[in-house]
């Protein structure tokens, strides 16, 4: 950053799980200055003046009116994003939203010309294309670590269904399930490693393997990039195989995590009388109450070949094995989502054009829907939206 004396004031909508996890990397950023917040629970609201000092809201548009601000971070379940950042952008703020930007694709389109006709930035994030140990791969492979990149292989398993989850949540029309949630993090990490558009997916998913579930809760597909790189990403959020046993066990978080995890999520959600009252609770509530990470956020195991060599990534950085023997690199790590917010400052203040804009959101939207189609076709999706 080239100044950290004039930090952006932003404002955030929405106060629930999402927020909590990028509350720590904003409290700490030198770079960003969070003054107010928009969100209808009353408790919420009283947590963030207590953490923050800043001025709270029930709604977007009476903190659009009332706050002085210059950016919206908008933390607020999938189906809202759209109504949310065209608020935002059309008041003339500067728009960070969560992953995935909305759902259908044509709202991606409206929002991206919206930010253009306002002459604000819009990035979508946090993601885990942001993450430091991806960034530092995207580094090695362009300096030619590892040569030309031919294939990719991601894989993660975790206990996603069975966290305290909304009726929407659990309704793939409204954006529920693994596909638009997770998938769009592993979409977003291998396109960022890639360096190439993607051209076609073809993809099966795990339907409604519970009947008390009943969405997409797994799904393996494969990516055709251009130049013949093609990429399989495979995840379930079953809850039987525990991911993080292969990545050392580090959370996706990047918190350590006992071996031996005792009671399962399946086992635990049984205990919960109210999915959606127990969900509300697990929203901000304090900075120390957050998760407190070690290490950078990751998504499961990840490798990419090369014709020259490989790489894998690790929650602390990334291995290079090549002719040369197998050396490994460090990712610098200050806290989990600080990339995130780093680059919401320098396309701000320094107009640094962001590798996570609004096409790329839309980009990686997109094939999740691709996932979805060739799941329902039973052949492969090409796609549309791969460039600017």
């Amino acid at each position: 950053m080239s100044s950290t004396y004039n930090p952006i004031r932003l404002g955030v909508v929405g106060l629930g799980r999402a927020f909590a996890l990028s509350a720590p990397a904003i409290s700490s950023h030198s770079g960003i200055d969070l003054v107010a917040a928009a969100e209808p629970n009353r408790a919420h609201r009283e947590a963030f003046t207590k953490a923050f000092h800043g001025d709270t809201y029930a709604d977007i548009q009476t903190m659009l009116d009332e706050a002085d601000i210059e950016a919206v971070y908008i933390s607020t379940p999938h189906g809202l994003h759209k109504e949310h950042a065209l608020t935002a952008i059309e008041a003339g703020k500067h728009v960070l939203v969560e992953k995935p930007m909305t759902i259908p694709l044509a709202d991606a389109t409206e929002m991206i010309k919206a930010a253009e006709q306002a002459g604000v930035t819009l990035i979508v994030g946090p993601s885990h294309s942001f993450d430091g140990p991806v960034a530092l791969a995207e580094k090695l492979i362009k300096s030619g670590e590892i040569g030309r990149v031919r294939m990719i292989h991601a894989f993660y398993a975790t206990d996603f269904l069975y966290r305290p989850r909304t009726s929407a949540e659990l309704s793939t029309d409204l954006g529920g399930g693994v596909v638009f949630s997770q998938a769009v993090h592993q979409v977003d990490l291998v396109r960022r490693l890639a360096g190439k558009p993607a051209q076609r997916v073809t993809a099966r998913t795990g339907g409604a393997w519970d009947s008390e579930r009943p969405t997409e809760g797994a799904y393996s597909m494969l990516i055709d990039f251009e130049d013949e790189l093609f990429a399989s990403l495979t995840y379930s959020g079953y809850a039987h195989f525990d991911g993080d046993r292969l990545m050392g066990d580090i959370s996706e978080l990047g918190t350590p995590k006992s071996p031996d995890t005792g009671e399962t999520a399946r086992q635990k959600l049984t205990t919960v009388a109210n999915e959606a009252d127990f969900k509300t609770s697990r929203g901000f509530v304090s900075l120390e109450s957050c998760p407190k990470a070690d290490t950078h956020e990751h998504f499961g195991q990840v490798f990419v070949f090369g014709d020259l060599g490989d790489l894998r990534l690790t929650p602390t950085g990334v291995e290079v094995h090549n002719i040369k023997g197998c050396a490994f690199h460090e990712a610098p790590f200050r806290t989990s989502r600080a990339e995130v917010f780093d680059t919401l400052f320098e396309a701000v203040r320094n107009r640094v054009l962001p590798l996570q804009d609004g096409y790329w959101g839309r980009a990686s939207l997109e094939i999740c829907h691709a996932l979805l189609a060739s799941e329902a076709s039973k052949d492969t999706t090409s796609l549309s939206h791969q460039h600017n």
